[in-house]
């Protein structure tokens, strides 16, 4: 039986406290990535944090960024800073790339992509928008409201459904990519998630609601704290056979 929005909010709020850092991530990268996630997951978890996603980009110059947070969803500069730290000698070592790379720590955002299975449970009730890797019938990108999972499968209802008729059932692992949307609903239960994590309270323990602010100050707001939960130790790689 599909667990109801309720069900799987009060469920949330104590997920900090159930979840596993081995959790396997149902949506992976492939090829160079791959390497690299294979190299970084088991370090993130020695270090307490858990791997989300590693994305590399750009062509002359190339940018590893890896992505990485708590259990409860958190990380912190000096959480990217202690990440990158231990993962710099390690990649130096395993040289899972063949050219000169600048490694990046970050967290996943207020728009974070969601990979596993309790990132369905944790955000159910927000907007998210996801591409599949395998169709579902002809249909292979969806937007609307996370409703919840069933077995491996997330439940989403489109934008403009009226009932509960019109609710898709997509299997995690043959997504590409899955995200949340930047909504006001969204960036306000960030801000009182955060609120909460600086004054040492478990989700669920603050009983007063945040006020929202308005949409374009919350927003500016969200995108200036997800820029700042950056490693400012990046750290410039070139590859161990470069000159041999």
């Amino acid at each position: 039986m599909v667990e109801t929005i309720e069900t799987q909010q009060m469920a949330a709020q104590d997920l900090s406290a159930q979840e596993d850092l081995t959790e396997p991530r149902l949506i992976v990268e492939q090829g160079m990535a791959a390497r690299v996630a294979a190299i970084a997951g088991p370090v993130l978890i020695g270090l307490g944090y858990r791997l989300v996603r590693v994305k590399i980009s750009g062509a002359a110059s190339l940018t590893v960024q890896i992505m990485a947070e708590r259990r409860d969803g958190s990380m912190t500069i000096e959480d990217c800073e202690a990440s990158s730290r231990a993962l710099s000698p390690v990649f130096d070592v395993e040289d899972p790339i063949d050219r000169e790379y600048r490694l990046e720590l970050s967290s996943p955002g207020i728009d974070r992509p969601l990979v596993r299975r309790s990132d369905f449970v944790r955000y159910a009730g927000h907007e998210a928008k996801i591409e599949m890797e395998v169709p579902l019938g002809t249909q292979k990108r969806f937007r609307g409201i996370v409703l919840g999972v069933e077995g491996d499968a997330a439940r989403l209802r489109p934008r403009d459904a009226e009932s509960e008729a019109a609710d898709v059932m997509l299997p995690i692992a043959d997504m590409a990519e899955a995200r949340l949307m930047l909504t006001d609903a969204l960036v306000t239960e960030s801000l009182r998630r955060g609120k909460q994590q600086a004054r040492g309270l478990a989700p669920g323990e603050e009983q007063a609601a945040t006020k929202p602010r308005h949409a374009n100050q919350a927003r500016a707001s969200a995108r200036h704290a997800n820029n700042n939960n950056r490693s400012h130790a990046e750290k410039l790689h070139a590859s161990e056979n470069e000159g041999e």
